[in-house]
């Protein structure tokens, strides 16, 4: 597998969208939601007008020169945010990219990134149920909070 991360181009944007889509936790049993969602007030926090904002990083996995997934933090008031000035993780690959190890290279990649910004924390809210839980613990963030449906997650960098 020759895989690319790399920083994306302000001309490439607009892929965060599918990827906030691909992002959404759809239970197993459960619709997944029309696209039309990321339109929400609560989730366009996440890309609209990304790269205008101090703080807006996001890198991308290219495979054979197509993304297929996107791991992008932004300085937000989020479902994760623990704090101002605390970036707010987003992660997401396209379905039949995931599972192969490229979701734990592009956060890694983020996370030593955020380090040598001189960031000391940065956070994230999960489904209590979402697979993803185990891979973010195991690249070192930790449970600091939960509701019902979510935990939300920081990692000391």
């Amino acid at each position: 597998m020759n895989m690319n991360i790399r920083e994306i181009n302000s001309n490439e944007y607009k892929v965060l969208d599918d990827f906030l889509y691909e992002a959404i936790f759809i239970p197993e049993g459960i619709d997944a939601p029309p696209r039309e969602i990321i339109n929400a007030p609560e989730l366009q926090v996440y890309v609209q007008n990304f790269g205008m904002q101090e703080g807006d990083i996001c890198f991308v996995a290219e495979l054979e020169e197509k993304i297929v997934g996107a791991v992008w933090v932004r300085i937000m008031d989020d479902y994760g945010h623990v704090e101002d000035g605390v970036p707010s993780f987003a992660i997401s690959l396209y379905k039949e990219y995931r599972g192969l190890g490229i979701g734990t290279a592009m956060m890694k990649q983020m996370l030593a990134e955020l380090k040598l910004r001189g960031y000391q924390k940065t956070s994230l809210a999960v489904q209590k149920e979402n697979y993803a839980v185990k891979m973010y613990k195991n690249v070192g963030f930790e449970i600091v909070d939960e509701n019902e449906e979510e935990y939300i997650m920081v990692c000391l960098l």
